[in-house]
C-alpha cells in the first residue's frame, strides 16, 4: 500500500483491531435462540454500542426490533452542512455448524497462515471493525468530514427481517446521502470489488402426507404411497438434468455482463471434488449472479442410523429459491409454490409455506460515490482497478433502505472474499484485507465529502 497518512494510521491500529474483533467473536451471537443463548447476542450488541460511545458517537441506542433482536445505532456528527453517511454492519453470525470439523475453536479468533479465523469474522463482525478503523484513521488526520450513522444489525443472517420493519416505522433513522454496506466481499483477495447486485431469495417449507402412519414395509411397501419418496419426486422436479433450476413459470436464461468468474477458479473457491461436475448453463457468473438458483435446505425424514423398514407416512424439506434482479421475490415464491404442489404425485396431500423472503437489488454504478469509491479504492489497492460483481446472497435490507432512501447511493463492499468461507466451518478474515478496506472506507468519506 503507497504510503498515505491514513494508511498508516490504520497500519498503526491492527493490533488494536485484532484484539477487538478477538472480543467480538468471542460472542455466540447467533440471532436463534433455540439454539443459542439470546445473553450473547445481547453482550454482543451492547460491545458495539460501548465502541461507538468511545468514538464519540451520540445517541447511541439499542434499538428493540419485531423479531425480537436488537440493532445497534449511534450519530457522529460532521460539519455544519455535511453530507450524511450511513455505514451498515451486523454483529449476529451463522451458528458453527460441525464445531469437531474447526481447527480451531470458532468463537475464539486465531492467527493461522496469515489469516484470522473465528465465526463472524469476515461475516460480519470483521465489517463493524472495519468501520470503527475507518473512522479512526479520519479523526487522527484531519477529522470526519461528513455526518456519520452506524448501524449494525443483530439478526441479518435468520433472515427475519427485524431491522428492515423497525426502518419502515422509524424512516427518518437511517436516512443518508449514501449508504455504505459492509457486508459483502472481494471478488479475490487483492482485487477491490463493489457489489451492483444481489439476488433475491424467498424461503418455503413444504410437506407431503400420504397414510396415518407408518407401515411396515415388508407388509405394505411396492402398493402404499411412500412420502418421502413423493417429496424426493417433487424435489427433483426443481432442476432439468444438467441441475439447472427448473420453476414453472419463472425465466433462466439471463446473462451477466460485468467481471467474469473463470471456472477452474470457481471449482477452487467452491472446493468441488475431482471429477464432480458444475451444474446449471451458460457462464459461472450467469449461473450465481443472474439467474435462480434453487437450494434444498433440509429434509425431515428418518436419519440412518436407527431407521426402521417402514413406509413413510410423512415428510418435509426446507427449498430456497434465490432470484436475479428484476425478478420479484413474492411472485418468485408463487411460482415455487404453485411448482411443488403440481408436481406431488400419487394424489398426495401437500402443502406449502413461505417463512421468509428478500428482494434482489441492482446499485446505480454511476452515482458520485462510485466515483469517489473508485479513487478511494486505487489508492489502498495500488495498481488495481475497482471491478463490479454480482452477489449470489441477500440482503434484504438493501431493498429496504432503497425503497426508502431513493435519493441515496448504496455501496456494497466488505471482507467475504472467496477464501473467507463465510458460513461454513473454519471462517477466516484476511488481516491485509481489513486494514486495505479500512483505508479505501476512510478515503471514501474524504472523497464523497468533496464531491
Amino acid at each position: 500500500m503507497s504510503s498515505n497518512p491514513v494508511a498508516e494510521t490504520v497500519a498503526s491500529l491492527m493490533p488494536r483491531a485484532k484484539a477487538e474483533l478477538t472480543e467480538l467473536v468471542a460472542f455466540k451471537s447467533v440471532a436463534d435462540f433455540d439454539q443459542f443463548p439470546k445473553s450473547q447476542s445481547e453482550g454482543a450488541a451492547k460491545w458495539v454500542a460501548e465502541a461507538l460511545r468511545d468514538e464519540g458517537f451520540q445517541d447511541v441506542a439499542l434499538l428493540d426490533t419485531p423479531d425480537g433482536t436488537q440493532s445497534v445505532y449511534g450519530f457522529l456528527p460532521g460539519p455544519e452542512g455535511a453530507k450524511t453517511v450511513l455505514l451498515y454492519a451486523h454483529y449476529d453470525v451463522q451458528p458453527p455448524l460441525d464445531e469437531t470439523a474447526w481447527v480451531t475453536p470458532p468463537f475464539e479468533l486465531t492467527e493461522r497462515d496469515g489469516r484470522w479465523y473465528g465465526r463472524g469474522s469476515a461475516d460480519c463482525k470483521g465489517g463493524v471493525v472495519m468501520h470503527l478503523l475507518a473512522l479512526r484513521a479520519l479523526k487522527a488526520n484531519g477529522g470526519v468530514p461528513v455526518n456519520v450513522k452506524v448501524i449494525a444489525e443483530g439478526s441479518e443472517e435468520q433472515g427475519t427481517g427485524g431491522l428492515e420493519r423497525y426502518a419502515e416505522q422509524h424512516p427518518e433513522l437511517l436516512a443518508a446521502d449514501a449508504i455504505v454496506i459492509g457486508d459483502a466481499g472481494n471478488f479475490r483477495v487483492g482485487l477491490p470489488t463493489v457489489t451492483s447486485t444481489l439476488r433475491g431469495m424467498t424461503l418455503v417449507r413444504v410437506k407431503v402426507d400420504t397414510l396415518e402412519g407408518n407401515l411396515h414395509s415388508g407388509q405394505f411397501g411396492g402398493a402404499a404411497p411412500d412420502a418421502l419418496g413423493a417429496l424426493i419426486r417433487v424435489l427433483d422436479s426443481l432442476r432439468a438434468q444438467d441441475g439447472s433450476t427448473t420453476v414453472d413459470g419463472l425465466t433462466g436464461d439471463a446473462e451477466w455482463e460485468g467481471l467474469q468468474y473463470e471456472e477452474e477458479q470457481f471449482r477452487k473457491d467452491a472446493k468441488v471434488l475431482d471429477g464432480v461436475e458444475l451444474i446449471g448453463s451458460g457462464t459461472v457468473a450467469d449461473r450465481i449472479w443472474a439467474r435462480p438458483a434453487v437450494t434444498v435446505l433440509g429434509i425431515d425424514c428418518p436419519p440412518v442410523v436407527g431407521a426402521t423398514p417402514s413406509v413413510q407416512a410423512g415428510a418435509r424439506a426446507l427449498v430456497s429459491l434465490r432470484v436475479p434482479p428484476g425478478v420479484d421475490s413474492a411472485e418468485a415464491a408463487k411460482l415455487l409454490q404453485a411448482h411443488l404442489e403440481a408436481h406431488t404425485p400419487w394424489g398426495a396431500r401437500v402443502s406449502t409455506e413461505q417463512i421468509g423472503q428478500g428482494q434482489a437489488f441492482r446499485a446505480d454504478t454511476t452515482s458520485p460515490a462510485y466515483a469517489a469509491m473508485a479513487e478511494a479504492m486505487s489508492v489502498a489497492y495500488p495498481g488495481q482497478e475497482m471491478q463490479y460483481a454480482g452477489q449470489g446472497g441477500s440482503i434484504p435490507l438493501c431493498n429496504t433502505l432503497a425503497s426508502l432512501y431513493p435519493q441515496a447511493e448504496i455501496l456494497l463492499i466488505g471482507l467475504s472474499e472467496p477464501e473467507a468461507q463465510i458460513h461454513a466451518v473454519n471462517e477466516s478474515v484476511s488481516p491485509e484485507e481489513l486494514e486495505r478496506l479500512s483505508v479505501a472506507e476512510a478515503l471514501f468519506l474524504r472523497n464523497y465529502a468533496a464531491s
